[in-house]
């Protein structure tokens, strides 16, 4: 049993305001390759197809071609696809039924039929091109653990996602007579209790893998843009194939996972995906202002590479250094997107720069603001600074009267 494993596309991504079209119909191409190359038995698209719930018109034309494309390179292949935090399960499901006709399967929001909820719509069976089952699919969408379905009236909310997830699991083992493999499929923030996934730092609301059940023999996620593998080898973050932000400065890639019968561990493979847009920060270790601007204006006027600028200051950042920054690459394949300002160690003064309110009131705006900024920063306020302070109040003053 083969497993094609991809997530968290964002298509219609916007990185400070430059549209990545020409990347993401790169990333396409290569899965179309990679599923031609592969034949997989079944390729699941676990969440975050778009970036915007309401995805414009060409993002949604580039997510049709390309699972056509898809379904061109492997036919036998059925494709299954469940809606992430990011995507509007209705406008994911719009169009089921015509889906179905190029084997795609389309899952947007938990099932209900009577009232109750419908766990037949999220089990799917994979049969090969002789009609043999292969494998049971278990695909649920992104859903807050407390807005699941309660399998009993009496149940907490706290109790509902594990109970639904185990349920639903149950099912498919009830029917699994032949012993095939179980996937799990699911958009969730998931951890083991060892070691959180690298994204979910900060604070994320993640969900105790425990509470995902059990009798699966691959749980298929997405949500987490990092590629990664835990509890006990059985669950992968397949991650983004495109990096959505500077700070995933780690490899992408789509996973393949063969598994050989029913109760064995996983084998997973992770297909590199090369960008045509990198991104890049410039220079890698932080370099005082007129040093890194010169490496900015010396970039190769044909390098395709999105831009932070990785910049040491003392105090405060440079006057116009955006003006600065855009000029530098006037002319230039590359996108300059952000500074990243990086401050060099200072020593508070010692002296005491406190003043009591009636000496403070005696003391011009500009000249608050010299205080504050030595207090603060431990050096004068240079010239350039002072003008724009200057300016300002001019400005205010004009404006009131």
């Amino acid at each position: 049993m083969k497993i094609l494993h991809t997530s968290d596309w964002h298509l219609g991504h916007q990185l400070f305001g430059y549209e990545r079209t020409e990347e993401h119909t790169a990333f396409l191409k290569q899965l179309a390759g990679i599923v031609q190359a592969e034949k997989p038995d079944v390729l699941l698209l676990c969440g975050d197809v778009f970036h915007y719930s309401n995805p414009s018109a060409a993002s949604q034309r580039l997510y049709t071609d390309a699972l056509l494309a898809l379904h061109e390179a492997h036919p036998p292949m059925p494709i299954i696809v469940t809606a992430g935090n990011h995507d509007s399960s209705a406008k994911l499901e719009i169009s089921t039924n015509l889906w179905k006709y190029a084997g795609v399967t389309v899952i947007g929001h938990i099932g209900r039929r009577d009232g109750q909820a419908d766990f037949e719509r999220h089990i799917l069976e994979i049969k090969d091109a002789e009609g043999q089952l292969q494998a049971y699919v278990a695909a649920l969408p992104h859903v807050f653990p407390q807005n699941f379905p309660p399998v009993r009236e009496d149940l907490p909310r706290e109790e509902r996602q594990k109970a639904f997830i185990q349920t639903l699991l149950g099912k498919v083992q009830e029917r699994n007579h032949a012993n095939v493999p179980v996937i799990l499929s699911a958009h969730a923030a998931v951890a083991d209790g060892n070691a959180m996934p690298g994204d979910l730092q900060g604070g994320m609301e993640y969900t105790g893998i425990g509470d995902m059940g059990s009798g699966y023999d691959y749980l298929a996620l997405g949500h987490i843009h990092c590629p990664q593998t835990f509890g006990g080898g059985k669950a992968r973050y397949c991650g983004s194939p495109v990096p959505v932000s500077f700070e995933e400065n780690y490899p992408h890639s789509v996973s393949i996972i063969e598994i050989m019968r029913h109760g064995d561990t996983p084998a997973v493979r992770a297909i590199p995906i090369h960008n045509p847009w990198p991104m890049k920060v410039i220079p890698a270790q932080a370099a005082p202002w007129d040093e890194a601007l010169h490496l900015l204006e010396n970039l190769p006027p044909e390098e395709k590479i999105y831009v932070q600028l990785h910049v040491l200051v003392r105090d405060t950042p440079p006057a116009y250094c955006m003006e600065k920054a855009n000029e530098a690459t006037r002319g230039k394949q590359c996108r300059f997107c952000r500074f990243k300002w990086e401050y060099a160690a200072r020593e508070k003064p010692e002296e005491d720069t406190r003043l009591p309110a009636c000496d403070l009131h005696a003391c011009s705006p500009l000249e608050v603001a010299a205080m504050y900024y030595k207090d603060k920063y431990g050096t004068e306020m240079d010239a350039s600074m002072q003008d724009l302070l200057k300016e300002a109040l001019h400005e205010i003053q004009t404006e009131n009267h």
